[in-house]
């Protein structure tokens, strides 16, 4: 539903693109008509719209898949957001010591938007960019956590569950599980899942709507302890909220 004063048809389009993007990135119209709420002719002549605007392509198979136009408004979103977000980031490597990183659902991945290192000669460092899966990482799991069963299911039916390490989780019920705990206690563990020797806790960031971000503190195994991953919690559910507030902040009128 359009806010009082808004455009419906924004609103009817941005449905649409959300549509598309939690099917993965391509979607038919029926798919879309189902998720959205909206008429198939309705749901039509909007995708047609997108289309023109480049922000939909029409595949050979009927369906639609989200456009090169949205690559470049996405990137630049991600660098305002990376920028508001460092000195959040920063004051949790001030306080463990250890780097801390902020991440989104990027397709049926988590992608890097920001990352302040630790300033540990040995520590972990991600490039801004890199996308890893979901199943098998700390952000990847917190943006889960944030997401409803279904949709889980709907992602790793299309990505699968590849075992990264001996430590990965490849059975689903076992995600589900994991999933479960995480959203008891409000974080996520990657238990060396993704790489050797590496430890990490993530917490999603609490926003409505369908874009998903998720913060994490990673290091070294000896260092990222038990006592630490303990002082870290709370923290990382401080800077979480940072984070909402700088993503869900009114803009000037």
């Amino acid at each position: 539903m359009a806010r009082e004063g808004g455009l419906q048809s924004v609103t009817r389009a941005f449905a649409v693109l959300d549509a598309v993007a939690s099917a993965g990135g391509q979607a038919g119209i029926t798919a879309m008509a189902a998720a959205t709420g909206l008429a198939e002719s309705t749901v039509h002549r909007i995708a047609a719209t997108l289309v023109d605007l480049g922000s939909l392509r029409r595949l050979p198979d009927r369906r639609y898949a989200l456009a090169a136009r949205l690559v470049r408004l996405g990137a630049a979103a991600s660098s305002v957001v990376a920028g508001e977000a460092g000195p959040v980031l920063a004051r949790l490597v001030a306080a463990l010591g250890e780097s801390a990183n902020l991440a989104t659902l990027s397709g049926d991945q988590a992608e890097y938007v920001a990352q302040v290192p630790s300033p540990h000669l040995m520590r972990t460092f991600t490039e801004v960019g890199r996308r890893v899966d979901l199943h098998c990482t700390g952000v990847g799991k917190a943006i889960l956590s944030a997401l409803p069963d279904d949709r889980v299911d709907a992602i790793i039916d299309r990505t699968g569950m590849t075992r990264r390490t001996e430590f990965s989780i490849v059975d689903l019920p076992a995600l589900h599980t994991e999933l479960a705990a995480a959203r008891r206690r409000g974080w996520s563990l990657d238990e060396e899942e993704q790489e050797l020797g590496i430890r990490c806790i993530a917490m999603p960031i609490p926003v409505d709507g369908p874009v998903y971000y998720a913060v994490s503190v990673s290091g070294p195994l000896p260092r990222m302890t038990d006592a630490l991953i303990e002082r870290a919690a709370p923290l990382l559910a401080e800077a979480a909220r940072d984070i909402a507030a700088l993503l869900t902040a009114p803009s000037a009128s």
